[in-house]
C-alpha cells in the first residue's frame, strides 16, 4: 500500500506564488503517471496537471502556463509549482500516484 503526504499549501495574495509537493512512501514502483486535482465545496474534483513516468505534462486550460507539474523519482515526490495565483484557484489541492489519493492540503487565494 502507498501512502502519499501533501504539504505547501496555505492563504497566498492573488499573483504570488506556492510550491505543493507529494511525497509518497510504501510499496512503490517505477513507472506511474503522477497527477494533482483539485476540488472546491459543492464542485466535482477536477485535473490540474498530469506527468507520465516519461515525463510527458499535461494541464487544464485554466492553469496552463502559470502551473508546473514535474517529479523527482529518486526522492519519490512529485511537485506543483504555481504562479501567479488567482482567487479561482482557492481549492483543496490532491495528489494521485501509484493507485492512491494525498490527504489534501488547502490552497487560499485572497487579498
Amino acid at each position: 500500500q502507498v501512502q502519499l503526504v501533501e504539504s505547501g499549501g496555505g492563504l497566498v495574495h492573488p499573483g504570488e506564488s506556492l510550491r505543493l509537493s507529494c511525497a509518497a512512501s510504501g510499496s512503490i514502483f517505477r513507472g506511474n503517471a503522477m497527477a494533482w486535482h483539485r476540488q472546491t465545496p459543492g464542485k466535482e474534483r477536477e485535473l490540474v496537471a498530469s506527468i507520465t513516468s516519461f515525463g510527458t505534462t499535461s494541464y487544464a486550460n485554466s492553469v496552463k502556463g502559470r502551473f508546473t507539474i514535474f517529479r523527482d523519482n529518486a526522492k519519490k515526490t512529485g511537485y506543483l509549482q504555481m504562479t501567479s495565483l488567482k482567487p479561482e484557484d482557492t481549492a483543496v489541492y490532491y495528489c494521485y500516484w501509484f493507485g492512491s489519493w494525498g490527504q489534501g492540503t488547502q490552497v487560499t487565494v485572497s487579498s
